[in-house]
């Protein structure tokens, strides 16, 4: 099996970025952080979950001992594993644990991202799914202090969710797949 090189990698995350995550708004918070370059985007050379979960601890380390100005969230991609969504939905257990085990409990969370997300109780081509799928694998660091000022200059956020769920509805399955791969947008 065969591997993107890291700036195809690249490419197709920040495409995904702005094309879904901001372009549909899926997460309006995310603009003001991106446009800043307050996002850290790495891609993972890890070929096993035991070298994700080390690479995962140095990020968490990184993000607890920088300042947010410079560094207010983190996506590593990692394409070379847990491809099925099935060990990575497993894996989130494990990154979870290491967020605890560092002390980091209510400073940084995990939120998930896979190319064949699937929420409980949906079928897996459900395009609601897509609210959460994401070229590669990624892991997104974030820090709690930050969603919390976020949500709390957010009308309702807890119509987030289902807004989300709607908006890709209403895209379709074939709209979305003009989004994420037509070569302009």
């Amino acid at each position: 099996m065969t591997h993107p090189d890291e700036d195809e990698v690249l490419a197709r995350t920040r495409q995904w970025i702005e094309r879904a995550v901001i372009g549909l708004n899926l997460c309006p918070f995310a603009k003001a952080v991106y446009v800043k370059q307050q996002v850290r985007l790495i891609v993972s050379d890890a070929t096993t979950e035991t070298a994700l979960l080390a690479q995962l601890g140095e990020e968490l380390s990184l993000l607890r001992d920088t300042p947010p100005d410079q560094i207010d969230t983190t996506l590593i991609v990692h394409p070379q594993v847990l491809q099925s969504f099935l060990d990575y939905n497993d894996f989130l257990d494990l990154a979870d644990g290491l967020v605890s085990e560092m002390g980091l409990e209510g400073d940084i969370q995990v939120a998930s991202f896979h190319p064949d997300y699937q929420f409980a109780d949906t079928d897996p081509d459900d395009v609601g799914n897509n609210t959460n799928r994401s070229p590669y694998p990624t892991l997104h660091l974030l820090r709690e202090a930050s969603i919390d000022r976020a949500v709390a200059a957010y009308p309702d956020p807890s119509l987030l969710f289902e807004r989300n769920i709607e908006i890709v509805e209403e895209l379709g399955a074939d709209g979305w797949d003009r989004l994420m791969n037509s070569e302009s947008h």
